[in-house]
Order: C-alpha cells, then structure tokens, then sequence
C-alpha cells in the first residue's frame, strides 16, 4: 500500500477557496457543501458498517452489510435487488440501480461489502483517533461504499441525480472470490456491457504524498507447474540412464522464467514448492506434503504460483513462453504446466481509460486540487474492475486514502473520504449530463 496525505487543513482550504469555487457551477457549489454538510451521519453510517463483521466466508455478516446499504439506496431512490451466490460459496451482491432520463452516459459504480478479517480475526471495531478512522474495512472497502453514498446524497441535495442513469454493483467476494469465477463474476460483467463508464470505488492510491490516478491494474491468474521422472539410485544422478530427477528439472524450468520472462509489468511468484520420492497438493492446493531420501533420485517436484500481466495479448505471449521452457526437458525427466480458470483478466491502459482521467483533472483543477497523474500498474493488484474493462472505460481509486489494509490495523484518512465524494459527485453529475 502507499503512504496518505495528512494535510486535509491544507486541504480544506483550499477547497474553501474563492478561485476554485469560481470555477464551479452554482449546483456543484451546492454539490460541495452538501457532502460537508452530511459528514456526521456518513462517518457514522462507516462505524456501524465497520463493527459488522463482513468476513467473504461470513455468509450472514456479508448479507447483513449488504442489508444495510440496500435501505441506503432505496432512500436515494434506487431499485435494489439481492444476488444470492451461495451457489459460488459466498453470500451475494447487492445491486442498486437508479434510471434516469435515459439521455446521459451510463455510470457503473463498483464497490465490495466484503474485508479479509473473518469473524475469528481479533480486529473487530472500529475506533477513531482525530482524522483517523480503525477498523476492519475501514479503508477497503467499507470506506469506499461509504464514499458512493456520500456523492450520490450530494447529487441528489443539488438536483443532479434526479436524471442519472446509475448501476451500483457491492460484490460480495472481492476479497477471496467465490467458485466458478465465472458464475461468481457474471451479474458484474453483465453490468459492465451496460455502462458507458465505470468508476470503481476501492481506495486511492497516494504515491510521495500525491493522489493518483489508476487507468490500469494488471491481471491475476495461478499456474502449476510439474516435474516427473523415474526413481532410481542417487549415484546414478546426472547419467544417461538415471537422469536429472524431477526436482532439478522444476529448478530448470523455474529458473528460466526467471531468465526468458521480461516484458515490461509483467511478474511471476513462486509462491509455494515441494518435491521428492512423493509430492501432492491439497485440494485447496495451499498445502503440500512431500517424503524423500538423499539417496533417491527425486520422481515428482510440484511448484505453484502467480502470473501478473498488463494487458491480454501479453498474458498471452507469456503463457506461450512458459509453456515452451516447460516443454524443453532435461534428460530422463518430464514436465508440465497448467494455469488456473479462476483468473483475473487485465485492465489494460486504453485511450478511453485515460480521457476518463483528464476529465477527473479537470474536477481537480475546477477544486484547487492538484492532478492526479497516472499510477505505475506495478503498484496496484488486481481487482473487480478488471473483468469489465473489456467493455468500458473506467477509472480505480474514486474511494478514500488509507494504509495497513488487510491487516490489523488497516487506518483510513476520514477527510479524504470527503475529498473522494466531491471528485467522485462533480465528475458523475458531468459525465450523467453528456449524451451517450
């Protein structure tokens, strides 16, 4: 995670400014006001979302988190419906969509009712200290689903709602998906191939203490990789007869990824290797157990990991490349590699993806606030977006600064909470008023 600004006073001033607000409409003045305005019940609605336990494994507690926003939207107005996804092992998502005059961009906002910390966790409440708020999903991503609402009272305080065409997709399981991916991911993707637009609202992303702009994250998919060979005798290593064994042909095969995979953004981790007389994964695959001797020439040798790429078209050309080095044996040894179906596809750094963020600038700039230049993807995962991003445009980050996520701890800037609803409510109210 990146480092938070801490100068909101700074801030606050300069959003108080008589040359920014100049260059705001009257009704983005109202905009303004109204997200201050609302702070108080908002943080407060952020607490009570915080202290309810939304685990992705906790079907009940993220069905209750999901309750809570659902009475949220329809007060804004919103049509709400509950996707149950117990059949992906997971609770569902709630999705809130609001018509408006049909003439204006389709806006797709996209958030998570979900946090890593399972109701076993010991990080349970929240607490607030000054300008900082604690809890689990107190940045990720209960900030941000707190940020959605905070724009959307404001649009609707000033007017700018009322014709809106808006599609709010809360995931359930952005945290640990739920199984099939395809299943799990469809009712987003579906909502992806409706919008003209797609704001997601996971936290923002602050690099030297500068907000950026995020127009790509890079995609996410395992790969397993197996080494075979027949068990002998350890003297007869290395010979025609006996070979190299199955773990010197993984380490062979690992090692020139290492050397050969060098495109630009892209990595690939081992995150978990055994091997020997005997080496077998879990059904989870997590764990593996492995027996062996030093005086037999190992049979099997078993590695998985991760592949993380910018755009499709380099996923590709790298898993032809790793395919290659596993197909080029050592002697006496047999190898292959399979990639996980549970994968996170790219969001590659489109044209339309960064018009999306010189228009964000121009709120910026109408704000006194400083441009978000872009981020570097090797600084961000992979997330909900990406499976839309073949479809719209879109931006991440539209949701609050924080540091520690996933772990206890997590902190979130509150004023930046803030900050993101002007930026987020502004840009929505202009973006709404275009044609399509």
């Amino acid at each position: 995670m990146t480092t938070r600004i801490f100068a909101a006073a700074l801030i606050a001033i300069s959003l108080a400014s008589t040359s920014a607000q100049a260059r705001l409409t009257p009704v983005e003045q109202r905009i303004i006001a109204a997200v201050d305005a609302d702070q108080a019940r908002q943080l407060s609605l952020l607490e009570r979302l915080v202290n309810q336990n939304s685990g992705s494994h906790n079907i009940d507690g993220v069905t209750r988190v999901g309750a809570m926003m659902d009475a949220e939207f329809k007060a804004l107005g919103f049509q709400t419906r509950w996707i149950d996804m117990r059949a992906a092992g997971r609770a569902g998502h709630l999705i809130a969509t609001h018509k408006g005059n049909g003439r204006g961009k389709r806006l797709l906002l996209i958030g998570h009712l979900d946090t890593v910390f399972e109701p076993d966790s010991p990080f349970q409440q929240w607490k607030r200290t000054g300008n900082d708020g604690t809890g689990p999903g107190a940045g990720d991503d209960k900030g941000g689903i707190v940020t959605i609402l905070s724009a959307l009272r404001a649009m609707k305080s000033a007017g700018t709602l009322a014709s809106a065409d808006i599609e709010v997709v809360l995931t359930g399981d952005e945290e640990d998906t739920g199984s099939p991916l395809d299943l799990a991911r469809r009712d987003l993707v579906d909502a992806g191939k409706r919008a003209d637009v797609a704001l997601d609202f996971e936290g923002l992303s602050v690099d030297d203490g500068k907000d950026m702009g995020v127009i790509a994250r890079r995609g996410s998919m395992s790969w397993t990789v197996k080494a075979t060979a027949i068990p002998s005798h350890s003297s007869g290593i290395f010979s025609k007869a006996s070979g190299y064994g199955a773990i010197y042909e993984l380490v062979r095969i690992l090692d020139d990824f290492r050397r050969q995979l060098t495109d630009d953004k892209l990595t690939y981790n081992v995150g978990l290797i055994g091997g020997g007389q005997t080496a077998a994964l879990d059904q989870g695959e997590i764990r593996l157990e492995a027996t062996g001797k030093t005086n037999i020439i190992p049979a099997v040798a078993v590695a998985r990991g991760d592949l993380r790429a910018l755009t499709p078209q380099q996923v590709d050309r790298t898993r032809a490349k790793m395919a290659a080095i596993v197909a080029n044996h050592l002697p006496g040894t047999n190898a292959s590699i399979e990639f996980g179906v549970d994968a996170y596809p790219p969001m590659a750094p489109t044209a339309g993806n960064r018009a999306l963020l010189a228009r964000l600038n121009a709120v910026n700039a109408d704000l006194g606030l400083a441009a978000q230049a872009e981020l570097d993807p090797l600084k961000r995962g992979a997330g909900d977006i990406s499976f839309v991003a073949a479809d719209v445009d879109g931006l991440v980050g539209l949701g609050p600064a924080s540091i520690g996520d996933h772990a206890p701890g997590e902190t979130v800037d509150i004023a930046s909470i803030w900050r993101q609803a002007k930026r987020a409510a502004i840009l929505m109210s202009r973006l709404a008023a275009e044609p399509r």
